[in-house]
């Protein structure tokens, strides 16, 4: 699923990380603006990336992160030009839904911001350990084609972030992946924390897939 690419069908895969990002955003940041509590903004992440997995995961990979893609870039799954074009389609994606929900509720909540008393520096490392979950997760299920859930990837993919926001949610909104983060930002300007959203979830899943490839794969002659 999440293995090599090449990029055929540009058009198609790149709408497909742009729908994915899409969701997430319009989802997640939805369910902020209609007061959802803790459970009800997590299951809304959740299930906006189990829906795009399960519709899109064939057509694109199902990247809809860029930490996710720069660390199936920097183990060589996707080339260097095709990470990018990725990632543009997921920044834009985030914008967009962003933009909608602005427009439509006059106003806009939903940006990922620190806890009271959470440093910037202890940000990015909950950041880190909430993406490092997962992207190990994806590896298991998603990218090795041996995982166990490999058909079903959405689900255990899905609740993995659920799980993410329900922990780290009320430090630093667990954001995992810094188009969340960029879309509403951007459109309300709203940048400060930027290090935080694009530092943390980077390293956390660049760690996660070395950790899995090293260490955790199982080997081919097992």
């Amino acid at each position: 699923m999440l293995g090599a690419i090449q990029m055929k069908d540009a058009p198609a895969r790149l709408l497909a990380e742009f729908l994915g990002v899409f969701f997430l955003c319009l989802f997640g940041i939805g369910a902020i603006m209609n007061g959802a509590d803790l459970t009800g903004v997590a299951l809304a992440h959740g299930l906006a990336i189990f829906i795009a997995i399960c519709a899109f995961a064939h057509i694109s990979g199902a990247h809809f992160n860029p930490a996710v893609t720069v660390a199936l870039a920097a183990t060589k799954r996707i080339s260097p030009t095709d990470a990018i074009m990725y990632i543009v389609a997921q920044l834009v994606g985030a914008v967009a839904a962003a933009a909608i929900l602005n427009s439509a509720f006059g106003t806009l909540g939903g940006v990922p911001s620190l806890g009271e008393g959470v440093t910037v520096s202890t940000g990015i490392l909950i950041e880190a350990v909430a993406t490092f979950i997962l992207m190990i997760v994806i590896m298991g299920v998603a990218v090795d084609s041996r995982g166990t859930f490999s058909i079903i990837a959405g689900l255990p993919i899905g609740m993995a972030i659920t799980g993410d926001i329900l922990f780290a949610g009320p430090a630093t909104g667990a954001a995992m992946n810094p188009a969340r983060w960029f879309g509403p930002a951007a459109v309300t300007g709203d940048m400060g924390s930027a290090l935080v959203y694009l530092a943390g979830p980077i390293i956390g899943a660049l760690v996660a897939v070395f950790v899995y490839d090293f260490v955790m794969k199982p080997s081919k002659s097992s």
